[in-house]
């Protein structure tokens, strides 16, 4: 964080001083605290900051911002309604400082893979700061923000929500100067009540974006496609869809990644993606589209989506002998589940095509349902195996074997189902493990590997 004179954030807290003792640092774990820091009260399921606050003082903080009295010296704190609010202004006073072209990027799914490519097409002609990892909620859009320095010439930005309300508030912080709706799905729809309704919660980022300014949408998506804003320039992409400003065609997916063609114009500029999966090729698309609306020459944008590198458990591919497992176990919704079983069908796989997936969270009343459908298409995709763990994938099992899929297993115990998987597979087979993150399947992977070593050993 570039030192920033305290009077310049108290305002955005609504207190007005004129102190110019600099802050270097804006924190929300008192064990992170540095002399010059300003310690933000979150409080949390766990944990209310308000209970650090002496200690973060003692650490050397300049300031406190806390939501209700707390006993230490007046003139360290600075009382606001919300300090969750607080953490978001205290980032867009930060953000204003800065001139540099920005991009918001929210959706349903394919987000983070959708604002990995836009970082990739943007850095081929501007220096480019970007979300790391998946920090995209009111805690972690902030620490983005933050993290800004005069070496940023652009910004992407991966906009999450949990309720209405909160894309409008980051996307006030973000400042788009484009904006980017990927998808609209069924995530959250256990607290939104409906697809429309997740997708008003996502239109937010509309708000933010200057007359004229492109909002790039998938025109692949129902709601998405029908979608019309006069005050915007609204630029759709998509696979299916033969009248998208910005198609992909040829579509062809290779060991090593997939190569396709982009329409755009009537001119077509050859790609390729290290990655695998159409919901790939969409999401790298939505930045080819991002990069040319912003000026960017289209075998130039090309050029960038190549240097894509998939992050954390996001279809890391892994080798071991003949056996191949993909490693995707970041995230779980009905969309992303069914376009890794899509994926998988499409693999030159000389055995088996074996899926061991989680449970799908956040899907409310409608889990059970969800769950059988993506077990239906697993016998429909032609997978060989199905491995399930998690209270919900009994649904998906069931719902499988009565399609047809007679190798349906579920398993309540992660070591079972690793012991399970090691025993049985063989080389030329291709693994697909995909789960939500909170499911910790890199518990199940461990086992497996270790397992498997001592097995490949043995023989």
């Amino acid at each position: 964080m570039r030192p920033t004179p305290i009077r310049v954030l108290a305002a955005a807290l609504g207190a007005a001083i004129q102190d110019e003792t600099p802050i270097t640092e804006i924190c929300t774990d008192s064990r992170t605290v540095t002399p010059g820091s300003l310690f933000v009260c979150i409080e949390g399921e766990r944990l209310d900051g308000h209970d650090f606050a002496g200690e973060a003082l003692s650490r050397g903080a300049a300031a406190i911002v806390a939501r209700r009295p707390l006993p230490l010296p007046a003139e360290k704190v600075f009382y606001v309604p919300d300090t969750m609010d607080a953490h978001i202004a205290l980032s867009s006073a930060y953000r204003e400082q800065f001139s540099l072209l920005s991009v918001g990027i929210t959706g349903s799914v394919g987000k983070t893979t959708t604002k990995e490519f836009t970082a990739c097409v943007l850095e081929t002609r501007w220096r480019t700061h970007k979300t790391e990892g998946n920090k995209n909620n009111e805690i972690g859009l902030p620490q983005t923000l933050f993290a800004l320095d005069e070496s940023a010439e652009a910004l992407v930005a991966e906009m999450g929500m949990d309720k209405q309300g909160d894309i409008d508030k980051l996307a006030a912080a973000v400042q788009p100067d484009a904006a980017v709706i990927t998808h609209i799905g069924t995530s959250h729809i256990e607290k939104l009540g409906s697809r429309e309704n997740i997708l008003q919660a996502k239109l937010e980022v509309t708000r933010h974006l200057p007359a004229g300014a492109p909002l790039i949408l998938s025109a692949d998506c129902d709601l998405l496609r029908a979608y019309r804003d006069s005050r915007l320039r609204v630029i759709h992409f998509g696979l299916d869809a033969s009248d998208a400003d910005y198609q992909a065609q040829e579509v062809e997916a290779q060991e090593t990644g997939t190569r396709f063609v982009i329409l755009h114009d009537g001119e077509k500029t050859p790609a390729f993606i290290p990655a695998l999966g159409q919901h790939n090729v969409r999401d790298a698309l939505a930045a080819f589209a991002v990069g040319c609306e912003l000026g960017i020459r289209p075998q130039e944008a090309a050029k960038g989506l190549r240097q894509y590198a998939p992050s954390g458990m996001r279809q890391r591919r892994v080798q071991i002998g003949g056996i191949t497992v993909m490693e995707d176990c970041y995230n779980a919704s009905p969309d992303s589940m069914c376009a890794a079983l899509f994926t998988l069908r499409e693999l030159p796989v000389t055995g088996e095509r074996i899926a061991v997936f989680g449970d799908m969270l956040e899907l409310g009343e409608t889990s059970r349902e969800a769950h059988q459908r993506v077990g239906r298409l697993c016998r429909e995709q032609r997978v060989d195996r199905l491995y399930g763990f998690g209270q919900e994938t009994a649904y998906m099992v069931e719902a499988a074997k009565k399609a047809g899929l007679r190798q349906a297993e579920h398993f309540t115990d992660k070591g079972e189902l690793a012991r399970r998987l090691a025993d049985s597979v063989r080389d030329g087979d291709f693994i697909w493990v995909k789960a939500s993150r909170s499911m910790r399947f890199e518990e199940i992977l461990e086992e497996f590997y270790r397992l498997l070593k001592e097995k490949q050993t043995q023989e």
